[in-house]
């Protein structure tokens, strides 16, 4: 009798995501294989910290599209103060929950599983750094901009980077500074310094 094959569908770990810099520098965190979820690069992230490189320290930090939490664990690497991740589902939050354990980040982090449409319905107390890397392809982006700013989820200073398909599917408000771009094939990587 041959042995049967996993279901595609079953949850295994995809690999891992290595943290670049901070004082988990070098740390490798188990990822899940889910539909949708490719944590960026770490090419990207590190152009991204260098970009970053003296905003991170005492920063509260929302990961708006989570997933692995690959940006929020960086920038709490990096000597942000307290992130928050948000995650609609629930294998990746309950994963990324796991790896926050591990760092031993649980006091400086909170996980919320759900969609950050829902989350930026509640009160918000403004962020520092906010990390926009949706699933590309399901116009997230132009939900989700307006619902920052109408949540008070930005003040002046804060810093937002967005990774996206190109060409750009959404539009930024005035008052958000283009402060650094990268394109990396098909994807868009831009820093916005809200002013």
């Amino acid at each position: 009798m041959r042995p049967t094959r996993p279901s595609k569908r079953t949850l295994k770990a995809a690999g891992q995501i290595r943290i670049i810099g901070g004082r988990w520098r070098g740390r490798k965190l188990p990822v899940l294989d889910l539909e949708g979820l490719r944590p960026t690069t770490d090419r990207l992230k590190e152009t991204l910290f260098n970009w970053l490189q003296f905003e991170c320290a005492g920063a509260r930090v929302l990961d708006a599209f989570a997933g692995a939490g690959s940006l929020g664990m960086e920038a709490l690497s990096r000597g942000a103060a307290y992130a928050v991740f948000v995650e609609r589902s629930a294998p990746a939050a309950a994963q990324l929950s796991d790896n926050l354990r591990r760092l031993e980040a649980e006091t400086i982090s909170e996980v919320h599983k759900g969609d950050i449409q829902s989350y930026l319905k509640t009160p918000q107390i403004p962020y520092d750094l906010v990390f926009l890397d949706p699933p590309f392809h399901q116009n997230l982006l132009a939900q989700v901009i307006p619902q920052l700013v109408s949540a008070n989820a930005l003040s002046n200073g804060s810093w937002v980077y967005v990774e996206s398909e190109h060409p750009l599917p959404y539009e930024t408000p005035e008052n958000w500074r283009l402060h650094r771009e990268k394109l990396a094939g098909q994807v868009c990587c831009r820093l916005y310094h809200v002013q």
